[in-house]
């Protein structure tokens, strides 16, 4: 009798929701490393897709090995191709670990291999691409965790200026009087592992352009376990819904012991219709595949 072929890796999750893609891998437990092209981010890396490498920051939600495991790899293959050295964005707490993993490298390979950590505390920023910024702010898991929102600044005239004169506005500017604002827009905020808070009330997750969270729990009696593990179930995902503002909810870290046909079955059962087209699954790559044929169907008939 031949033997069984060894079981295959995970075939790269696909989000197309204009003008982003979301792509990587996340299964509970395993492997969760999520990638946004378009902002130059990756987050976590528990698994790094050779795509991942061209993302020149990776942001860390928190330390569990499922989402860090591949750090190392990152740094070295950066390097090794020549990309330029690889920037991770972390938790303070994480850092000094970070550079003892390195350093042990060192010993390991007799060679030194860049990289550079950016600590953030929660409510801290840093500049991304353009005019969009890496804003962190705390959640809550089992060890000391952050969540992500790349937000775009955009300065606008003052509201109570509209309507001025172009010459009243630069007579107002030339003796130093600040005549604009600043708005903020969440583009992507991606949420890591975390139990339901009033973290979720923020701007940055319900005005989000797209939302990038955890839903680790979906059956009806694993309310309890969700909460003994500090993660997401779907009754909190409905929650959410209901509040969300933005255009997409993207759900990552399901387990393997719920099979996609399964998770699509009780999305929607379980979600109301109404609020059931904003929903996403990373990892499910039939219908993402689907959907993505139609845009591009949908795209080369307007052209």
């Amino acid at each position: 009798m031949l033997p069984k072929e060894p079981p295959r890796r995970p075939q790269l999750g696909f989000l197309y929701l204009p003008p982003y893609r979301v792509q990587g891998v996340s299964i509970a437990g395993e492997a969760t490393a999520v990638q946004v092209p378009e902002l130059d981010i990756g987050f976590d890396i528990g698994e790094c897709p050779r795509a991942m490498l061209t993302s020149n920051m990776v942001a860390i939600s928190h330390g569990h090995m499922d989402h860090i495991a591949s750090l190392i790899y990152y740094f070295s293959q950066r390097a090794f191709q020549g990309m330029g050295t690889g920037k991770v964005v972390c938790h303070p707490d994480l850092a000094g670990p970070i550079h003892n993993l390195m350093g042990a490298l060192v010993d390991i390979e007799r060679q030194k291999t860049p990289y550079e950590v950016i600590t953030l505390e929660p409510e801290q920023q840093i500049p991304l691409k353009g005019n969009v910024v890496l804003r962190a702010f705390s959640t809550i898991h089992t060890v000391p965790s952050l969540a992500y929102s790349c937000v775009e600044l955009r300065s606008k005239l003052r509201a109570d200026l509209a309507g001025k004169p172009q010459e009243e506005l630069v007579q107002l500017k030339d003796m130093g009087e600040e005549i604009t604002e600043t708005h903020e827009i969440p583009q992507v905020t991606y949420m890591g592992d975390t139990l339901w808070g009033k973290h979720f009330e923020r701007p940055e997750v319900l005005d989000a352009k797209v939302l990038i969270t955890e839903c680790t729990f979906l059956e009806p009696g694993h309310r309890k376990r969700a909460g003994i593990g500090k993660h997401l179930h779907l009754d909190d995902i409905v929650r959410l819904l209901e509040m969300f503002r933005g255009e997409a909810v993207v759900l990552t870290h399901m387990s393997r012991r719920t099979n996609l046909s399964i998770v699509r079955k009780t999305l929607d059962d379980y979600v109301p219709r109404g609020l059931r087209d904003k929903l996403f699954v990373l990892m499910d790559n039939r219908t993402n595949r689907a959907r993505y044929e139609q845009q591009l169907a949908d795209a080369e008939a307007r052209e």
